[in-house]
């Protein structure tokens, strides 16, 4: 006599697999009850760290908040973001670099443009009529050592309960790291600069 064939338990459906994945979501967001400001760190060697903040921050203005930049290391006035958004009456926008060291060639000049920029952060994460704030490339500033860290999570910790942080740089400091709410990791897999192609307007600037 054949031996028995196993019996097989019949495949779940589609509609019940998306009904205990739905059961499992709506689980997660009940639980999810504090409403406060988030620290959200955009890290990485790959290309849209700057992109991503600012389509955050345009996401945050289409909800009529109020929004401000700070570029720590762009000294131009010509990218698409910035013509986009510098008249706009819910965004204060502040260029504060002298762009990217190699292109500067001067540390001290450099220094100060980062501390000059750093007061104005410090000054926008005591006003709670912003609700937004990107600082895009101030995590170069650690890295260079061109501010110190510890004043900077300080005021970090101490802003208004509602205000929200994003903040870009390919590598984060560990204390930015720890105190973070969000941190998205951008990887380079491929980038047409390096096919040849040269920096073009809409893309990287």
């Amino acid at each position: 006599m054949a031996d028995a064939k196993p019996e097989t338990k019949p495949k779940k459906t589609h509609q019940e697999r998306m009904a205990r994945k739905k059961q499992v979501i709506d689980e997660r967001i009940a639980k999810a009850t504090e409403e406060r400001g988030v620290l959200i760190l955009l890290k990485g060697n790959g290309k849209g760290k700057s992109s991503s903040a600012f389509g955050t921050m345009a996401r945050c203005v289409g909800h009529g908040q109020k929004a401000a930049v700070i570029q720590f290391i762009k000294g131009r006035t010509e990218t698409g973001e910035f013509k986009l958004f510098k008249d706009h009456p819910q965004i204060d926008w502040h260029v504060m670099g002298h762009g990217f060291t190699w292109e500067t060639q001067d540390k001290t000049q450099d220094i100060a443009a980062a501390e000059k920029a750093w007061a104005q952060a410090e000054q926008l994460l005591q006003d709670d009529s912003l609700d937004m704030l990107v600082f895009d490339e101030m995590a170069y500033m650690f890295k260079y050592r061109y501010l110190e860290l510890e004043p900077v999570l300080k005021a970090l910790q101490n802003r208004p309960k509602n205000q929200h942080v994003i903040i870009t740089g390919r590598v984060m400091p560990e204390g930015l790291l720890e105190i973070a709410d969000t941190i998205s990791d951008i990887r380079d897999e491929r980038h047409a600069f390096r096919l040849g192609v040269k920096a073009q307007a809409g893309i990287e600037f």
